[in-house]
């Protein structure tokens, strides 16, 4: 919860727009997957069982657990690739089902942030990249556009695992021996929530290290390029208001995010010598 605060405060302004105030006159019952993946089908079923009005979830890997356990309670997604090749909803334009939401671009800027770092740390040739396995969706397509774009970037790409604290630790130990130039961090929600480790571990090895969001770059990271996800959230929480007053999923376009950033700490820049 800590690690999503200003997440959540941007899903409450969201929600507030729409005349919903939480304690007064909507509840918004708060779940933590904490990386655990697998917990997902078991809560969307208690969720439809008791019938919620609303099933707002942020991430690939919950909204198609949700859109697996209900076609009646809408459900308003926020989702790092194509909602329509994920099979959440018909077309963009017109969902036509209990689902609507945002799609914030995840694996379409992956090329684009592999020749940022390209550019940033010119001399990176060999490029660690770190996936989560526990979220298979986000993991395909980040291997997938990555193996694409490496080659025509002039670049040369390891892949590592890691899905709990452990095993990111492992994957530092195994750096220490394969000496990678640089580390790409995919857009994952459990490493967002790793940030201080990743952090602290990059700074101990000083190896240059590009992420998908900026929350990991002000925590220390080196670089990060893709949507300001605080606007997304801030979209699910409009969103769910506006479902809460009686609009239809089905009639809610997919928006899509427009505002891209490139961040840098400039601290860590210096520290690496940049």
């Amino acid at each position: 919860a800590d690690a999503n605060a200003r997440y959540v405060a941007a899903f409450r302004k969201g929600l507030n727009e729409t005349g919903y105030i939480e304690g007064q006159n909507v509840t918004v019952e708060y779940h933590w997957l904490e990386g655990q993946y697998d917990r997902l089908p078991a809560l969307m079923t208690d969720l439809v069982r008791r019938q919620v009005a609303v099933i707002a979830t942020p991430g690939n890997a919950g909204t198609s657990a949700a859109k697996a356990a209900t076609a009646t309670i809408p459900i308003v997604f926020a989702v790092g690739e194509d909602p329509v090749r994920l099979g959440l909803v018909a077309s963009l334009a017109r969902p036509g089902g209990n689902a609507t939401g945002i799609n914030f671009f995840t694996s379409e800027v992956v090329a684009k942030r592999l020749l940022l770092l390209h550019d940033f740390v010119p001399k990176a040739i060999r490029i660690a990249v770190l996936l989560n396995p526990a979220n298979a969706s986000i993991a395909e397509t980040t291997l997938r556009e990555a193996h694409e774009a490496a080659p025509t970037i002039g670049l040369q790409i390891q892949i590592h695992n890691a899905s709990t604290i452990g095993e990111i630790d492992a994957a530092f130990t195994t750096f220490a021996h394969e000496r990678p130039d640089a580390l790409f961090v995919a857009a994952d929600a459990f490493f967002l929530d790793r940030r201080v480790q990743l952090a602290t571990l990059t700074a101990r090895d000083r190896i240059p290290a590009a992420y998908g969001n900026r929350d990991l770059v002000a925590a220390g990271g080196l670089m990060s390029y893709g949507t300001d996800l605080a606007a997304v959230f801030h979209q699910v929480g409009v969103y769910t208001g506006s479902i809460l007053k009686g609009a239809k999923p089905a009639d809610l376009p997919v928006l899509q995010s427009t505002k891209f950033e490139f961040v840098i700490n400039l601290q860590t820049a210096r520290a690496l010598g940049i």
